[in-house]
């Protein structure tokens, strides 16, 4: 498909000319800022990268070919459209290192991968999470709970805002338990660094486990398969700067047998779709695509090819050290400034957060002074990422101070 080449063209040249070493700033700025130089010409500090994803100049190409192949193939289009879904699911297996392509079913919300497993029970069924699951993986739970389709447990943190892994293995006390929780906690961005141990321990008491992987994919190295997990969802509008919609759903090898189904189907589920087969009763395809559901969006994975390109040819290790020392660099000017980070870096995913009762007034007055951050409740949290520059941090964290010291 000379679309793809033409997508990769740009990117790779980048990344051979940037080389394999450790990233730093001068040469991210001669080699990849480039490749971002529409959304780098608005005039403001972005330090909320753990949220909506910047994009690349070649994102916006990527989207026309999509339509590219509407308007001059109509129908047969899909031979193209479907071509790059199943790039994309590609590309995922190997950021999540999947054992296969086929464990990845495309999703256009990390919700709707919840569902389509929650839907697989036809009995009622223990669900166990956190108390700071994100809010429409929370939202979802609660509804299922009040319609009496799951019984929901929420584990709560210790006094200081933390969970811990024994405490989420200790919840589970019966065998008909599906465990949900982030790798990356959404708020304040704890990271359990020991989710593969509690998830066998789990396992072990009788439990399948989902995890959210939606702050952990492309900010930091993961590994399903070692995991160990039942499923996980996740999705490409922050650290993979995909947009919204272009998400997934990961199973387990083991449950691609067809020893569970969900109700969450439709006629891409079929084993030929396109036949247009009618039998009597309804049958579904092998593996993974046994999750597919009704006419699928397209355009999510034409705008998730560049992000993923990119993230896949960085290497999702360099980028977290990358950060991890971006990180330290902006912990240390705030402490200058008398402000405490939460949590140490090997603890937290890819943002920094900062508790204070007027979060949402200091994101406010923040954004009037053109630096973008944001508020959850009475969290400030910060991210940077390989397009922010050190003299960002130092003139951000100069007037962060100033406004901070206004509201305390």
């Amino acid at each position: 498909m000379s679309g793809r080449k033409l997508e990769t063209n740009n990117i790779q040249h980048a990344l051979a000319a940037l080389g394999s070493g450790p990233l730093e700033e001068h040469t991210l700025l001669t080699h990849i800022h480039p490749l971002f130089s529409e959304v780098l010409r608005r005039q403001e500090t972005y330090l909320a990268n753990h949220s909506l994803g910047r994009p690349l100049d070649q994102t916006k190409t990527d989207i026309q070919q999509a339509l590219n192949h509407w308007y001059a193939d109509m129908d047969n289009a899909w031979d193209d459209w479907l071509a790059e879904i199943q790039h994309f699911r590609h590309s995922i297996a190997q950021l999540i290192r999947a054992p296969s392509t086929d464990c990845i079913v495309p999703k256009t919300s990390a919700g709707q991968g919840l569902r389509a497993v929650l839907n697989c029970f036809d009995q009622k069924y223990n669900v166990i999470t956190t108390t700071a699951e994100f809010s429409s993986i929370d939202h979802i739970l609660k509804v299922y709970a009040q319609r009496d389709r799951i019984a929901l447990q929420h584990v709560k943190p210790d006094d200081q805002g933390i969970y811990h892994e024994e405490d989420m293995a200790a919840s589970v006390k019966h065998a008909n338990s599906l465990v949900v929780i982030s790798m990356v906690l959404f708020s304040t961005g704890q990271y359990f660094t020991n989710l593969a141990e509690m998830i066998r321990e789990m396992q072990a008491r009788g439990a399948m486990v989902l995890i959210d992987l939606y702050h952990a994919a492309g900010a930091l190295p993961v590994n399903i398969e070692l995991l160990g997990a039942d499923f996980a969802i996740g999705g490409c509008y922050k650290y993979l700067r995909g947009g919204p919609g272009a998400c997934w759903l990961y199973i387990h090898p083991q449950h691609l047998t067809g020893s569970l189904t969900t109700l969450d189907t439709g006629w891409f589920a079929q084993p030929s779709p396109f036949e247009f087969r009618r039998p009597e009763e309804a049958k579904l395809a092998q593996g993974g695509n046994a999750f597919l559901e009704s006419t699928p969006a397209v355009l999510p994975y034409y705008q998730a090819k560049a992000g993923l390109a990119l993230t896949l040819g960085l290497g999702v290790e360099r980028l977290r050290a990358y950060s991890l020392k971006q990180q330290a660099r902006l912990t240390d000017l705030l402490h200058k400034h008398g402000i405490h980070v939460l949590g140490k870096p090997e603890t937290r995913g890819a943002f920094l957060t900062i508790r204070h009762q007027s979060a949402n007034s200091i994101a406010s007055k923040l954004k009037n002074a053109k630096i973008t951050i944001d508020a959850r409740e009475n969290l400030l949290r910060i991210c940077p990422d390989i397009l922010n520059t050190d003299q960002e941090f130092v003139t951000s964290v100069s007037q962060f101070g100033t406004i901070m010291g206004r509201n305390q």
